[in-house]
């Protein structure tokens, strides 16, 4: 389901689907509004799911552009995502 995007296609894609999550502050609270879920969600169950993107994309009804848009927010700043991802590991 993924697809190389040159950088311009990526900053249209995140434009497009990725925003501020409206109450929770920080980049690693940053969303796609449209399904309702955030971007470490949706990295941590492509992690959690081995990469099957089919399966994630099912999961929270995103387009082949949202995930590639999370994607690619998540290429951008991997280590705030990361970080939130670990933070959600920790008991």
């Amino acid at each position: 389901m993924a697809h190389v995007r040159t950088e311009v296609e990526a900053d249209t894609l995140i434009a497009r689907s990725i925003a501020p999550h409206p109450v929770n502050p920080g980049l690693d609270e940053y969303w796609l509004p449209r399904p309702g879920v955030s971007v470490w969600a949706v990295i941590g169950s492509l992690e959690a799911n081995i990469g099957d993107a089919d399966a994630v994309a099912r999961l929270y009804q995103l387009t082949a552009d949202e995930l590639d848009a999370a994607r690619a927010f998540y290429a951008r700043h991997r280590a705030v995502i990361d970080n939130r991802l670990t933070q959600n590991d920790t008991p």
